[in-house]
């Protein structure tokens, strides 16, 4: 080989350095065989060539060469034993359609004096039928069952070349780049499962040179195609067993999403998810798969098969902060931005506050305006206080907040309930909107007042007393004054500060 024809690895590239001719393929398979041996050996020698290889043919040879393939002295792998090869047999997909092949190619392959020959994916020989004396010479080269017959184990040749390119192919003669098979003629074609639309097997009609015909390029598609379609067949039959056996698993959905799902994955039946692919995802046992807008979803194993059952994803709430205990000019957190709020929409959005549930228009005029309030009036503030804080954390019908409340007079509220008297620091930030006039806010500050009020002296606890005590509306409270004086001990500065009346 050239020096100029080896990569950078030592490679071997094929180049057609010029072509003295480009004859007319001959007919007659010797002839033909001639002409190919001497393409052969100009390609692969960097000389002049007769003409060119076919494209599928040199691209091939090329693949051929990469794995290191010796075009003089090339043989194929042998992987499986006699009893391996039953256990091969046996789970292929294509075992239960091989008497259907026989039937359309033996009869065929015996009068033609050719041999049937059948691979897996990776080019293993599995099934090898057909005329007797064929059979026998194919011994001889080790064109038998178990070896593998890839373009990586043993270079070009019809059922390696049919599976690396993925369509029917032709090989003749000197086309085989290992010089051992010039003597041969072949055809093959790829056969696709069904459901995953990946090649799983190759279909080969294979004879000695003087055999060759261009028919038989024809004949194997054909063979090939038929095979693909009894798969399909048996394919909606085993879909529909499983659809029949595993529906009750589909029902006691009870109507939310889900779905039943082949061994490998394909979308059997559907309800009330119309948007899944045609094939998902599988995880090695089942479990959680990302089904995007949708949320997770969870593969269940079945006894044949996959139950898809749809968990969609919680919502992401915003959480949205109202620390408005004793607030002259509020001011809201959304995710923790402050938003600076007028004094209406801050009374709107304590009044959501207090009713989670939502309120109609009506209800939020009256509780902003009285029974003056005007629904309109309400409208228009909802649609201003929707433009600050973004659209989709205010909903209509009824008016509702869509995030996350943590507001300082809630937390006073869950405290009374609890029978827990709230923090000092919060008891001294004083009332609720103490500027507002809205008559939901008035009426919840007012409960507030009432009933911190009364909780605190009842508990008689100092700090919380003193920390009411120094409020707007605590300052002038004689009977907090006085309980102080009762409780604070001897020698507290605070007591001090009560000498001269209330705090």
């Amino acid at each position: 080989m050239p020096e100029s024809q080896r990569g950078a690895r030592g490679t071997t590239r094929l180049t057609v350095p010029g072509t003295l001719s480009t004859p007319l393929v001959p007919s007659d398979p010797l002839e033909r065989a001639h002409l190919l041996e001497r393409i052969r050996d100009a390609v692969l020698s960097g000389s002049a060539s007769p003409a060119s290889p076919r494209d599928v043919v040199s691209a091939s040879w090329q693949r051929s060469l990469d794995a290191h393939i010796d075009p003089e002295r090339g043989r194929p792998q042998h992987v499986y034993e006699d009893d391996e090869l039953r256990d091969v047999r046996g789970g292929h997909l294509l075992a239960p359609v091989l008497p259907l092949l026989r039937r359309t190619l033996l009869d065929v392959a015996d009068d033609a004096v050719h041999m049937m020959i059948v691979t897996d994916v990776r080019g293993h020989i599995l099934w090898r039928e057909g005329n007797s004396n064929v059979l026998r010479r194919a011994d001889s080269v080790e064109l038998v069952e178990g070896t593998r017959w890839s373009e990586d184990s043993v270079g070009t040749n019809a059922m390696g070349t049919a599976l690396a390119s993925g369509r029917a192919v032709q090989i003749h003669s000197a086309e085989h780049l290992v010089k051992l098979y010039h003597a041969w003629t072949c055809a093959a074609a790829p056969i696709h499962d069904p459901e995953s639309g990946e090649v799983v097997a190759a279909i080969d009609l294979t004879g000695p040179l003087q055999t060759f015909h261009p028919s038989t390029l024809a004949l194997v598609k054909a063979a090939a195609e038929l095979a693909e379609v009894h798969l399909q067949a048996r394919l909606v039959e085993r879909d529909e067993r499983l659809r029949a056996r595993n529906r009750p698993h589909l029902e006691g959905l009870h109507g939310a999403p889900g779905a039943l799902l082949a061994p490998g994955g394909r979308v059997i039946t559907a309800q009330s998810a119309d948007w899944l692919p045609e094939r998902v995802a599988v995880p090695d046992g089942g479990g959680r798969i990302d089904l995007g807008e949708r949320g997770e979803g969870v593969v269940e194993p079945l006894a044949e098969g996959w139950l898809l059952r749809v968990a969609p994803r919680a919502p992401s709430h915003p959480t949205l902060s109202l620390p408005f205990l004793g607030a002259e000019r509020p001011v809201a957190r959304l995710d923790g931005r402050p938003v600076r709020l007028s004094q209406r929409h801050a009374e709107m959005l304590v009044v959501l506050a207090l009713h989670p549930e939502g309120l109609t228009a009506d209800g939020l005029a009256r509780a902003l305006y009285g029974d003056a309030g005007n629904p309109v009036t309400v409208r228009a503030e909802v649609h201003r206080l929707r433009n600050a804080l973004g659209t989709s954390l205010l909903s209509t019908q009824p008016y509702k907040l869509r995030a996350r409340v943590d507001a300082d007079f809630l937390d006073v509220r869950t405290a009374l309930r609890d029978r827990r008297l709230p923090p000092p620091a919060v008891l001294r930030r004083g009332a609720l909107l103490p500027a507002s006039d809205a008559p939901g806010v008035r009426e919840e500050r007012d409960h507030l007042e009432v009933a911190v009020r009364s909780a605190v002296l009842r508990r008689g606890d100092i700090e919380a007393l003193w920390a009411l005590a120094h409020t707007d509306t605590g300052a002038g409270d004689e009977e907090l004054a006085e309980r102080l004086r009762m409780l604070l001990p001897d020698g507290d500065p605070r007591r001090d500060e009560l000498v001269d009346g209330p705090v």
